[in-house]
């Protein structure tokens, strides 16, 4: 277990906070790879909870991007009340999402986050190539990262709105309709993060037309 300071710490949607970490000397990680993280409080040191890295593993401090469940009132809230200068506690680190190659990328929410590293590892390598990004969120203002998501990917970035109804764009969900209409070639990788029963959803919807089990990244 490491005690890490808080250097830097803003939210950067209306419920998602962006903490930026002391990285401890020797410190080694990889893009897509998570973390158990803790706050360094009295009551609040043994509530372990996973979030993923969205920094790179040569930058000089860790990065997190966690999004605040103020109503829970469980560790996101807690976290949503640091600031600079206080403490979060860094437990082990384990694989989630690794990078097996192109494909396309299918995000819902803070699901995002692994995806983030990833594309930051690629974009930094000039590898971020054959790669797709289909984003589901609420509405406009929930998207994480927009502008940087659109300097790396491009025209290969999409938004998926499903309670907004924003000009240019029409409240959908990514359901097996919209994968059809959307991709038609079922043969590449897929990388599926979100919550629970969004995952599981697409999972079905791509196999049963025709994507190959073993190129689900999940």
């Amino acid at each position: 277990m490491q005690r890490l300071k808080i250097l830097k710490t803003h939210y950067i949607t209306h419920n998602v906070k962006r903490f930026v970490l002391e990285k401890p000397s020797n410190f080694e990680y990889s893009p897509g790879q998570s973390a158990y993280i803790s706050i360094g409080l009295p009551g609040w040191e043994d509530q372990k909870r996973p979030f993923t890295f969205s920094s790179l593993q040569h930058w000089d401090y860790l990065e997190f991007i966690i999004k605040i469940y103020e109503d829970h009132k469980g560790v996101t809230a807690q976290l949503g009340k640091l600031n600079t200068g206080d403490e979060l506690l860094l437990h082990d680190i384990f694989g989630t999402i690794q990078y097996k190659g192109p494909g396309i990328f299918i995000a819902g929410g803070t699901g995002i986050t692994p995806f983030i590293a990833i594309f930051r590892a690629l974009f930094e390598s000039g590898n971020l190539r054959n790669l797709a990004l289909l984003y589901s969120n609420k509405t406009k203002d929930d998207i994480i990262l927009h502008d940087e998501l659109t300097k790396m990917l491009g025209p290969a970035y999409r938004n998926v709105f499903t309670q907004e109804g924003v000009i240019g764009f029409r409240e959908r969900r990514i359901d097996r309709k919209f994968l059809i209409e959307t991709i038609g070639d079922f043969s590449s990788r897929f990388y599926v993060c979100g919550p629970e029963i969004f995952t599981a959803e697409i999972c079905d919807a791509l196999i049963s037309l025709g994507a190959n089990p073993e190129y689900l990244i999940i």
